[in-house]
């Protein structure tokens, strides 16, 4: 199954270290974060869970929630939850779903079977409060993630939902931003009435709106 851009993220039910869940259910109205891993007790994947749980307020200043997946039984999760808090000096303080029988995984396309037949990939997925995914990366088993740049992302998404506007290369947050084509001068200047710069018409540059 191949999920696209503003498709809904498929919902299941699954058993995770912080009990069964149903993700629609569990995400409520909350963003997420859905990321999988190759496997239990490998370094990659032991450095990004730590970093992970260490981002927690910053996940929650935006109203997000994450969640892990692995292809392991439950009760290897809570043994590698103890190496995780002792080299990366974080505990797990998300849910890491057990997906041993692969049903998570094949329902997201994890496994990518020219890269392993047998393990997920990299996988990350932003889903909005609707449960439409609005961010897709893949990354191979050997390439550990940014998940600097999915807090970025989820910034970019946040600010540009609720105005018009769309970040450009390189965006954080404070940057300046672009009015959207859509939006055509007469109704920028209520929008805008600060202004902006324009550099082509279809390039204006405007300082990041508040709120």
């Amino acid at each position: 199954m191949t999920l696209r851009l503003g498709d809904i993220a498929p919902d299941f039910e699954a058993e995770t270290t912080e009990g069964r869940i149903r993700f629609h259910e569990w995400l409520g109205g909350s963003w997420g974060v859905l990321f999988s891993h190759p496997r239990n007790y490998t370094p990659v994947c032991t450095t990004e869970l730590g970093y992970t749980a260490k981002l927690k307020p910053e996940f929650e200043k935006r109203n997000v929630k994450a969640i892990g997946l692995s292809v392991d039984k439950l009760e290897d999760h809570h043994g590698w939850s103890k190496d995780i808090a002792e080299t990366q000096g974080a505990s797990l303080n998300f849910p890491l779903i057990a997906d041993a029988d692969k049903k998570v995984a094949n329902l997201y396309d994890m496994i990518h079977p020219n890269a392993s037949d047998t393990f997920t990939v990299r996988s990350v997925f932003i889903v909005d409060p609707n449960k439409k995914i609005r961010l897709t990366l893949t990354y191979p088993a050997s390439t550990g993630r940014n998940f600097d740049e999915v807090l970025r992302v989820i910034d970019s998404l946040q600010l540009t939902d609720k105005h018009k506007v769309a970040t450009p290369v390189n965006w954080k947050q404070g940057d300046d931003v672009i009015i959207v084509p859509a939006v055509n001068n007469e109704d920028a200047k209520k929008l805008f009435p600060q202004g902006w710069k324009e550099l082509k018409p279809y390039l204006r540059v405007v300082p990041q709106p508040k709120g």
